[in-house]
């Protein structure tokens, strides 16, 4: 997949220029969004979460809209209302920021369930309902929502349900003492995001993720992945794992990363590189195990570290 993997280093390179020393985690973000998959945030403030998403949508060259989420703010604040128009005596849509090409849900765990829950159908199946009528939104639709998994004083923690709407959750962490004395030196006369420029098209985006979906998935890969969502439905430690959702999730954003590597065929590597980001918040860990300090993070690790890894012919099923 030359192309996606040409689309992808232009892309990198120009977030890089505001978000330093987080390629990794900048890769991912790219998956997501070639996957056609949200993502979410979690951190604590000051590590560029917001600055990572100003600079995907710049670099996209796509509409971009901010909500910052608070406890007062209504369903109607993000997906949009009728309103009487007096001069035409007759009721007209007024849409709301969810229509866009990528919406950044700022602190979304400070805004009440019933808004949070707005946001589920969009994210579900890119279109909005609201006063009956059903409004479907344009390619790419990416949301991007950030919280403090610090601060829980006036929060509104995410349901299961709303979690596993998003295809990955990420964490930046502090920067290196390298990286950050490099972060102030480029930030001695104005912030890099001011002079940042898009470098490809929504369509490009678009195109970008219709071929992800054509990179060949072997049987035995496709086999692995059903291996580790099924062992964290059987492993000792969770309460609830991994629904068919996450077996999607994985199938696809395995896709997107081999494509971003410039391969027609998933590896196995591939799908250990994205099934942390991928899995771990789709776990609900059993509430004696996390007394022990167990985590859906450790629980995953182990996962991969044991299940047995396909071995591929060079070349043979794949192309």
């Amino acid at each position: 997949m030359p192309k996606v993997n040409a689309v992808a280093k232009k892309i990198i390179a120009n977030v890089e220029k505001v978000i330093i020393g987080k390629r990794q985690e900048v890769i991912l973000a790219l998956m997501s969004t070639f996957a056609e998959g949200h993502i979410l945030l979690e951190d604590v403030p000051g590590v560029a979460k917001t600055m990572l998403a100003r600079a995907l949508s710049v670099s996209f060259g796509c509409d971009f809209k901010r909500i910052q989420c608070t406890p007062d703010l209504l369903p109607s604040d993000i997906t949009g209302a009728s309103i009487f128009n007096p001069k035409t005596t007759e009721f007209e849509f007024r849409a709301g920021p969810l229509f866009t090409s990528i919406l950044l849900a700022d602190e979304i765990n400070r805004t009440t369930p019933r808004t949070q829950a707005a946001l589920l159908e969009a994210m579900a199946e890119r279109r909005v309902s609201v006063d009956g009528e059903t409004y479907l939104l344009d390619r790419p639709f990416l949301v991007i929502a950030t919280q403090n998994p610090v601060d829980q004083e006036g929060t509104f923690p995410l349901p299961e349900a709303q979690l596993d709407r998003f295809l990955v959750r990420l964490s930046l962490g502090y920067p290196g003492r390298e990286q950050e004395s490099e972060m102030l030196g480029r930030m001695h006369t104005a912030h890099p995001i001011d002079t940042l420029e898009p470098v490809v098209t929504a369509e490009e985006i678009v195109a970008c993720q219709d071929a992800c979906r054509e990179v060949k998935v072997d049987p035995k890969v496709r086999s692995y992945i059903l291996d580790l969502v099924y062992a964290t439905r059987e492993h000792d430690d969770v309460l609830l794992g991994g629904s068919p959702r996450a077996s999607i999730a994985l199938y696809r954003s395995s896709q997107a990363l081999a494509a971003i590597r410039g391969n027609a065929f998933v590896l196995p590597d591939d799908v250990k590189r994205v099934a942390p980001a991928v899995l771990s918040h789709r776990i609900i860990v059993r509430p004696e195990s996390r007394l022990r300090r167990i985590t859906a993070d450790s629980i995953v690790e182990e996962i991969l570290n044991e299940s047995s890894v396909p071995t591929m012919k060079e070349g043979a099923d794949l192309l």
